[in-house]
């Protein structure tokens, strides 16, 4: 069942194409396995607990992410970087999606499956 669990998580790439589905993925998952308050500010979070964040944490970020922040051993600490470098993207994705929502017609489309395709991409 873990593996199941693992192929369905896809880790954050460093193009960070999927940064924001992935922040809701590890949101969920940490609450999940009951350690969500590990990214939280002012958390009380034993030894333990960090170190299961972490190690979450690590193994769903790209290898070259893993390699720039190898050093960082807090998952609060961890979570910030990964924020501060990729909290722009909200920025720029949502006008953009907002824009192609609104150029949406599906007498553009040969297909329905096209059509469905390309709205999955904005939603998404």
């Amino acid at each position: 069942m873990a593996n199941i669990e693992n192929q369905k998580f896809i880790a954050l790439d460093i193009s960070v194409k999927n940064y924001l589905s992935w922040v809701l993925d590890v949101k969920l998952h940490l609450s999940a396995k009951k350690l969500r308050h590990t990214i939280d500010k002012d958390n009380a979070a034993s030894n333990e607990e960090n170190a299961n964040a972490l190690i979450f944490l690590r193994y769903r970020i790209d290898d070259g992410l893993k390699y720039e922040y190898l050093t960082v051993e807090n998952p609060l600490k961890l979570w910030q970087n990964l924020n501060d470098r990729f909290e722009h993207l909200k920025a720029i994705v949502l006008p953009k999606a907002s824009n192609d929502w609104s150029q949406l017609r599906f007498q553009d489309f040969k297909t329905i499956s096209e059509y469905n395709s390309t709205l999955f991409k904005i939603v998404s």
